[in-house]
């Protein structure tokens, strides 16, 4: 039986002058011959997404689709008609986005996030941008502090609105927020805290000491890349750490004050610089054995 909207596993059934037909004749699918591999043969199997055709017939590609039903996707539109907006699928027929399922009015160009969905009547595979119905409430197993796959799919003057493992809805607040990201961007996040009403707090780092790590890196690489030095320090404005390294100066200082700590930069009036060898105290000689010391004394 054929999967609308997904991959199928087929075997090829019979070859013809535009392609191929998979599947027993009862139930075959056409692959067009320029979506078909090389050298391929009836009986052997190939795997393709099926979907239906401008007269609603099923067809198969070889083609990959930026959704499959039940994905959730930020394709953008190419263009707009009274009864909706077709979406670049990845494929040559676009996806329709009806009106009844756009929460707002979209214009070609714009970035949306919908969900790939299949008209059980017409076995047509069409977008909702209606993603409220799909959020599951059940926060049974998050917790704060994890990792979790974040899918930005609004914005607004207090923040970002994400989908969380393709399952969740959470916010990801500008003054907790240091990278720029817009509609359909994919990140990985941290859940940073679970109100009593459901609601979800991310944070693009891990909350507290645990992406230090991570802060450290990003400096060290941006020092390589400037030759050892950057005109930033502890006495910079929030802005200009913000623009350079993409976090909070709280963090920036957090992150500079272990690697002077360690060694590892030096910190100064007019910015951050890597530690040479030149900068790095010699080790104190090592303690003399007592052989050492009773030799010494005999001498």
């Amino acid at each position: 039986m054929l999967i609308i909207g997904s991959y199928n596993e087929l075997v090829v059934e019979r070859e013809v002058d535009f392609g191929f037909y998979l599947n027993p004749k009862e139930d075959e699918v056409l692959l067009p011959a320029k979506y078909a591999p090389g050298g391929l043969a009836p009986g052997d199997t190939i795997r393709v997404f099926v979907y239906t055709d401008s007269e609603d017939r099923p067809v198969a590609t070889t083609l990959t689709p930026l959704a499959v039903v039940g994905d959730f996707a930020g394709l953008t539109v190419k263009d707009v008609q009274e009864f909706g907006a077709f979406l670049d699928w990845g494929l040559e027929k676009d996806l329709l986005l009806p009106k009844s399922e756009m929460p707002k009015p979209v214009k070609p160009g714009d970035k949306v996030v919908v969900r790939a969905c299949l008209d059980a009547a017409t076995n047509r595979v069409y977008a909702t941008a209606n993603l409220s119905r799909f959020i599951d409430h059940n926060l049974e197993g998050l917790a704060p502090g994890d990792p979790v796959d974040l899918l930005v799919y609004h914005t607004s003057d207090l923040g970002i609105q994400a989908l969380i493992n393709n399952r969740y809805t959470g916010m990801l607040f500008h003054n907790e927020t240091f990278e720029h990201l817009a509609v359909g961007d994919k990140t990985i996040g941290y859940i940073h805290h679970i109100k009593e009403d459901g609601k979800i707090d991310l944070l693009l780092k891990q909350p507290g000491y645990g992406s230090v790590t991570e802060s450290s890196a990003k400096i060290l690489e941006a020092l390589e890349q400037e030759n050892g030095f950057i005109p930033i320090n502890d006495k910079s404005t929030p802005d200009a750490i913000k623009k350079r390294f993409a976090m909070s100066k709280k963090e920036f200082k957090r992150t500079i004050g272990g690697l002077y700590k360690n060694r590892t930069i030096n910190i100064t009036d007019t910015g951050i610089s890597l530690v040479g060898p030149e900068d790095k105290p010699l080790d104190p000689p090592p303690e003399p054995s007592p052989w050492e010391l009773a030799t010494k004394k005999r001498s």
